[in-house]
């Protein structure tokens, strides 16, 4: 059973307890997961040999830090996972706005308590979770907002302007003794990023004229995207300097990376009455949508193409097998190739293009998916071994496809060519008929795409051939 808590400055001497910093915390809990062999940052994939080493030098050096990078690169979710590494618990000054050190009171408040009640003051405990602040930079953000105000109703009540007792104080403040967070830091104006480094470098702050020491012990992190440094601000460089460590963040470096963010954030349609499979292929095939945008010309590769457009893919495509499996009454669904036009959706104002001629975006969706869905098939077909099955397609047989098809009707054409049987076998595929059904999607354009068939647009569907 846990021992309860000291209720006084008093108990709390006599328990033995000793204060750190928020930097020395998250040094120490850092150690302990290091020799524990825990993992650091739990949820956050890809960057186990870039990033996560640099945030652990960066928090044994005691540093403030930038994360540099795109959207959609996980910089605010590092930035909130380092309150795991903060004390469960840690003690303050019951009542006090600015979370006061019992031993170091900094507030006006936290100091008259301690002289008054000395070891009687009461102490209240702060979970972990509480000890985070943040704050999205945007032009109309005030000093009052990050730092304080005098407030009108304590100065009504008959307080003066020179007492400290009659500021409100701002989001900094308030975060004193844990993590403060300001996402896209080249957002904030020069004038306001002017006073926040007087108030971490010179530890007082001026609030309508009256000056106030606060030494803070917050540890400041900011994220900042690198187009914002030319295109909509700057971060000033007296602030950029006082930064200890930048950062710089990245795509994932490869599609099992990406595969595996998808898999964890992903929230597939559930609880629709029908089962969901999803083939191995059919993943790849929509990270690699995504991979080909982050290399395409046609994609402004400054704004970034987040990782946010595979998992609202993923979905999507999902949507659309569900949806044809309600329609019609299927146990099973199973998304195709034919699933994948349903993406223009999913991707249009996630993903912004060189240009601005109109229209464009689903071609080049769609040059997209052609280059995906033929380099996944280079991985899971040899084409030396659909051989037989191209001679079948010479030889007259046509095969019809659409996002709309029974896969009763792909099983009805298979059960015709004993050697697309033998393209399913090489491939490893289910032997359900919606698994049937998407397997022969992908063999025949994979076959398409590398101009071994033809494949002719028919009435809503897709007519291979030979």
């Amino acid at each position: 059973m846990a021992q309860p808590h000291p209720k006084t400055l008093g108990e709390l001497t006599r328990s033995g307890y000793k204060p750190l910093t928020v930097k020395q915390e998250l040094r120490k809990n850092l150690i302990a997961r290091m020799q524990r062999e825990e993992p650091l940052f739990p949820g956050i994939v890809g960057y186990e040999d870039t990033v996560i080493p640099q945030m652990e030098h960066a928090i044994l050096a005691g540093h403030d830090v930038i994360l540099l990078g795109e959207r959609g690169q996980a910089k605010t979710r590092l930035i909130r996972a380092l309150v795991g590494l903060l004390d469960e618990h840690i003690p303050y000054v019951e009542g006090s706005e600015v979370v006061d050190n019992p031993y170091h009171p900094i507030s006006l408040y936290g100091r008259q308590q301690v002289e008054k009640l000395g070891d009687r003051t009461p102490i209240a405990w702060m979970p972990r979770d509480l000890r985070y602040g943040e704050k999205l930079a945007t032009p109309d953000i005030t000093m009052a907002d990050l730092i304080g105000e005098i407030d009108p109703i304590k100065v009504a009540e008959g307080r003066y302007l020179s007492d400290e007792l009659t500021i409100h104080y701002g989001l900094i403040p308030r975060t004193n003794r844990g993590i403060f967070c300001i996402n896209e830091l080249p957002d904030l104006t020069e004038r306001i990023q002017v006073g926040l480094f007087n108030l971490l470098e010179e530890r007082d702050i001026q609030i309508k004229g009256y000056r106030l020491r606060l030494p803070l012990d917050v540890a400041i992190v900011a994220s900042a995207n690198p187009e914002d440094y030319t295109n909509r601000g700057r971060i000033i460089t007296p602030l950029k300097d006082r930064y200890g460590s930048v950062i710089r963040t990245h795509y994932p470096k490869n599609i099992k990376h990406e595969m595996a963010i998808v898999a964890q954030e992903a929230h597939p349609a559930a609880d629709v009455g029908v089962e969901v499979f999803v083939p191995e292929y059919m993943k790849e095939v929509v990270a690699e949508i995504t991979a080909m945008a982050r290399r395409s010309p046609d994609v402004n590769q400054r704004s970034g193409v987040s990782v946010r457009v595979t998992i609202a893919n993923y979905e999507t495509m999902n949507a659309s097998a569900v949806r044809r499996a309600l329609r019609l009454r299927e146990p099973l669904a199973v998304p195709r190739i034919t699933d994948l036009a349903a993406l223009v959706a999913s991707t249009t104002g996630k993903i912004e293009l060189e240009g601005m001629e109109e229209g464009r975006e689903g071609r080049i969706l769609e040059e997209l998916v052609k280059k995906a869905v033929l380099t996944v098939h280079g991985r899971y077909v040899n084409l030396a071994e659909l051989e037989p099955l191209i001679a079948r397609f010479d030889q007259g047989m046509v095969i019809e496809a659409s996002e709309a098809m029974p896969s009763a009707a792909y099983a009805a054409a298979l059960g015709e060519a004993a050697e697309f049987r033998a393209a399913l076998r090489h491939m490893k595929a289910r032997e359900d008929a919606p698994s049937l059904a998407s397997a022969m999607e992908f063999i025949m354009e994979g076959l398409h795409l590398n101009r071994r068939i033809n494949r002719d647009r028919v009435e809503g569907a897709l007519r291979y051939r030979g």
